[in-house]
């Protein structure tokens, strides 16, 4: 049995949309973890002494740590920040500098929810698109396209629908 010219368009474009919302994926974590890394540039960070040093030298240490939104607070000491000759670039705060580092930042900001909910919107147009064309004919290629797109769109969905932590 072959299948008609409408099931293949209706799978070719579907597979597009899929194709632009993982590319769409790709893009937005990759800028993210460059956005991220900014925070950081410059600085070192020293595993066994679970601190950052500053492009100058001074320590930033541990302040706090907040397990339920996955995030540490690494300071450095005010009087070391106000004396720094690259204050003006680096903070604008008189109690020293901050690094609010949250490793799964993506997961759960606004930024991410944003990027997910539209690449869920090419999904299920996909999906609209399969199931139109088969419904105008049953065939096995929009149905077996449809099952992975579903499977696809429920795994993105996840983290959509989940609460928002409130970083963006």
């Amino acid at each position: 049995m072959t299948l008609p010219a409408t099931a293949w368009l209706s799978a070719a474009y579907a597979a597009l949309l899929a194709a632009t919302a993982a590319g769409l994926e790709w893009a937005a974590r990759r800028v993210h973890r460059r956005a991220e890394a900014y925070k950081t540039a410059g600085f070192r960070f020293e595993r066994e002494h679970d601190r950052w040093r500053c492009p100058t030298g001074n320590l930033l240490h541990r302040r706090a740590a907040d397990h339920h939104r996955v995030r540490v607070v690494y300071r450095a000491p005010a009087h070391a920040c106000n004396g720094c000759s690259l204050k003006p670039q680096c903070t604008d705060s008189d109690h020293g500098r901050t690094l609010v580092l949250t490793p799964e930042a993506w997961v759960g900001s606004t930024m991410e929810r944003f990027h997910r909910g539209f690449s869920l919107t090419l999904l299920l147009l996909a999906e609209l698109i399969l199931g139109t064309g088969y419904w105008l004919g049953p065939n096995w290629l929009p149905a077996v396209l449809m099952l992975g797109l579903g499977a696809a769109a429920l795994h993105l969905a996840q983290g959509f629908f989940a609460a928002p932590t409130g970083d963006s």
